[in-house]
């Protein structure tokens, strides 16, 4: 499957393609027994999605041809072993996407000229998206993380490894010239090039960024350039820059969860402020028409909170999931109109808002 989402990922997904354009959702499962079922909504999404497909006068045989074959070889690379809590198979004449989620879908098959994202752009919020910069004196590694996992990243020069060229290492040690390892200007110019390499990343894909190294390390990268100040944490532990996934997840997790405690706090905060005023929002429906109008500045739900309802004109009205119109990814919608209008999303634990309907919104006017 596809690695982490991010900011440019998704909006090059919500560029226009050449019709058709197939969007497969669906919810999956961590754990037996409920993960039996996913295989077989997978095979139906699929076999709806290709008839779909083929009885659509308006794509061409070539396109049907492709399209068809880009499905056979998305469903090759679903992982259901590792399912995490949604899936999404996007396919379009000449490519194929497939992501795991770590926030549920509606079972549903689009086919439009564009990509359904809402759910991505939901799930990707909700991760929580962090960088984590490993660094010692020959090698600086860079891991993508959400709540739950962290990938290494081999990408935009990362990871950055130190080639030592010393001509004469024995003759240094006999005359005591050796310099310390966070002395010597080789390693100041390699931490040098890990600020500059990090600052891009960060101005392409902004995320807080968690540095972690042997204290020595760190200093020496406070001193070379500004991104080691700017990050979330520094955390002093040595041998990471080479470590496997679960130790580096394992080791910045509690910063990550702290983080993640003061922006619920910081959430629940700003909407006790605008409280009581016309700079609030509470309730799905008061909300959604918020957002509609551009007005959000914070918006912050509940993590699993989720509704299915229909538009009757005026109002959001309660609906079942079989019901005409029915839209049971109405949450997730809210938070990609939201994001798409510069608001800032939190999410926060169940309960938090239940005096607000679960979801609630500071306004900008």
């Amino acid at each position: 499957m596809h690695p982490a989402l991010s900011p440019a990922v998704l909006a090059e997904l919500r560029r226009p393609r050449p019709y058709p354009v197939v969007s497969i959702l669906m919810p999956t499962h961590r754990r037996e027994p409920d993960n039996a079922q996913d295989p077989v909504r997978l095979r139906n999404l699929l076999a709806e999605a290709k008839e779909r497909v083929q009885a659509d006068p308006a794509v061409s045989r070539a396109e049907r041809i492709d399209v068809l074959e880009q499905l056979d070889r998305a469903a090759a690379e679903v992982d259901l072993v590792h399912a995490e809590d949604g899936l999404a198979v996007l396919v379009a004449p000449g490519e194929r996407r497939v992501w795991s989620l770590g926030r549920t879908a509606p079972a549903r098959v689009v086919v439009s000229d564009t990509f359904l994202t809402r759910n991505l752009v939901a799930a990707h919020a909700a991760e929580r998206p962090h960088w984590v910069l490993a660094v010692s004196a020959d090698r600086v590694a860079l891991w993508g993380g959400t709540g739950e996992r962290v990938v290494e990243e081999t990408g935009d020069g990362f990871p950055l490894v130190r080639v030592h060229d010393n001509p004469d290492p024995e003759r240094q040690e006999q005359i005591g010239d050796t310099p310390s390892t966070f002395r010597d200007e080789e390693t100041k110019t390699f931490l040098r090039q890990a600020d500059t390499g990090i600052g891009k990343v960060l101005a392409a894909d902004p995320r807080p960024l968690y540095v972690v190294g042997e204290a020595a390390a760190l200093a020496l990268l406070d001193a070379v350039g500004p991104i080691a100040q700017q990050a979330a944490a520094q955390i002093p532990h040595g041998g990471l820059a080479q470590a496997g996934a679960e130790t580096v997840r394992r080791v910045v997790e509690p910063a990550v969860r702290a983080r993640a405690e003061r922006e619920v706090t910081d959430a629940l905060a700003v909407l006790d402020k605008a409280r009581g005023g016309k700079g609030f929002a509470a309730g799905l429906d008061e909300v959604w028409r918020a957002a509609g109008e551009g007005r959000i500045d914070r918006l912050v739900v509940e993590e699993n909170y989720r509704a299915t309802v229909r538009d009757d004109g005026e109002h959001l009205v309660p609906a079942e999931s079989d019901q005409s119109g029915a839209r049971e990814d109405i949450v997730d919608e809210v938070v990609e109109r939201a994001l798409d209008t510069g608001a800032t999303v939190s999410f926060v634990p169940d309960d938090a808002l239940a005096d607000s309907g679960r979801i609630a919104a500071a306004l900008r006017y």
